[in-house]
């Protein structure tokens, strides 16, 4: 059993609360697969037209040039990439997979039942999640137990920064106001707790699969390891 004491808990999705494999095999194909035909179809689109602008000069490619775009976020795709403008077309991607009822966000039942009882005892809780803030809330929107973005009071991206880079968890803590010592950050990948601890956080490492362990950072099975108690 692992017990802290915190003001907040800032929580991955993939590997932490989400089975990785959902990302993997329902998310990235389903994106990949359609990525392609929602481009051409709105494409005119501002929120569309300028993610592709920022896919564009990124890859060093003219904007126009749809089917060299497409290629090249197929790419980004292939090998796990987290670029901003190509997380945030995926997201709109998969916005309307959870429209159609195409799938449903993973959530495990250990997470559910730990994130319901520590928003019950009122401690805040966010995400900081390499996923695009609107795609964190549409897995979130879209579970199996319902719509559980009421629980969450904000959401982190890689706007704020890279997930394994130590300045963007001190810029969580600043947009929460809290001390980095309260705060709890809880991941699956030993290099963004590693970056989490440096400035000044909380940080346990789930260990979904016990192969990943680091050695460097408390470990918990699942959710029902973790004992919390709230600093109010």
């Amino acid at each position: 059993m692992i017990c802290r004491r915190c003001a907040a808990i800032v929580t991955d999705i993939e590997g932490t609360t989400t089975d990785i494999a959902f990302v993997h095999k329902v998310l990235f194909p389903y994106a990949r697969k359609h990525i392609g035909d929602f481009i051409r179809a709105h494409r005119n689109e501002a929120a569309v037209a300028e993610q592709l602008q920022a896919s564009a000069e990124l890859a060093r490619l003219d904007a126009t040039d749809l089917d060299s775009l497409i290629t090249q976020l197929h790419a980004w795709i292939d090998s796990d990439q987290k670029i901003t403008p190509l997380k945030a077309l995926q997201g709109m991607v998969w916005r309307q997979g959870y429209g159609n009822g195409d799938f449903h966000g993973h959530v495990y039942a250990d997470a559910h039942a730990a994130l319901a009882q520590w928003h019950a005892q009122g401690l805040p809780l966010f995400v900081y999640s390499s996923g695009s803030i609107a795609a964190q809330k549409l897995l979130f929107a879209h579970t199996d137990y319902g719509d559980l973005t009421p629980w969450f009071s904000g959401y982190f991206d890689t706007t704020t920064g890279g997930k394994k880079d130590c300045a963007s968890y001190r810029r969580i803590s600043e947009a929460l106001n809290l001390p980095a010592a309260e705060i709890l950050f809880l991941s699956d990948v030993a290099e963004e707790l590693d970056a989490a601890v440096a400035a000044g956080m909380q940080g346990v490492q789930l260990l979904r699969t016990p192969e990943i362990a680091s050695g460097r950072h408390p470990t918990a099975a699942n959710f029902h390891e973790l004992r919390i108690e709230y600093l109010t």
